[in-house]
């Protein structure tokens, strides 16, 4: 069971990130944009379950949610903690989910996989950080061409900002490795 260490608020103001003791995770990302799509994940479900939350993300140490903007914040987040700090630490379950995400890129040929190692090292120095350490990241979803197709996660998935400046910002900074890369946000 997880204990909340501390309570961030992110540059998406219907955004609150719960920083964390113990991981729920390890690696793995959990992204859901409703319920539905949640009711295999018994804590995202649990979140789902309260009035105004509208996404759940997390990893590791932290939790993102986002409500509908409709409720205040403080009363909001007690609601909300109780969820998390039911929840189960990270299992070995979740090595097992890490290897079996990787599998599917790994179908890429050698030459794409090579450009997208090169991309995600890219990716991991100079733009995840700062995503996390706002509330959200990025998934890398394909590598088709010079066509590269992400999916923003947490806060960034309802941010304003991510699907304009950051986006272009992470494709001109791509650029300087891809020069004919397109960055696609699905």
């Amino acid at each position: 069971m997880p204990k909340i260490a501390d309570i961030e608020g992110t540059p998406n103001k219907n955004a609150l990130k719960f920083i964390l003791k113990e991981p729920l995770t390890w690696g793995i990302a959990r992204s859901y944009d409703n319920a539905e799509a949640a009711q295999d994940d018994p804590l995202a479900s649990a979140l789902f379950d309260i009035d105004h939350v509208t996404n759940v993300f997390y990893i590791d140490h932290w939790i993102t949610v986002t409500q509908d903007g409709e409720a205040n914040w403080q009363d909001l987040a007690r609601e909300i903690a109780d969820p998390i700090r039911a929840a189960p630490a990270a299992t070995a379950q979740s090595a097992e989910t890490v290897a079996a995400a990787n599998s599917v890129l790994a179908e890429l040929g050698p030459e794409d996989q090579l450009r997208l190692e090169r991309i995600n090292v890219l990716l991991d120095e100079e733009v995840r950080p700062y995503l996390q350490h706002d509330g959200g990241d990025l998934h890398i979803l394909g590598l088709e061409g010079n066509i590269l197709r992400i999916h923003y996660q947490g806060a960034c998935g309802t941010c304003p900002s991510s699907i304009s400046g950051t986006l272009r910002g992470i494709e001109n900074m791509l650029k300087t490795i891809e020069p004919d890369i397109q960055v696609v946000a699905i």
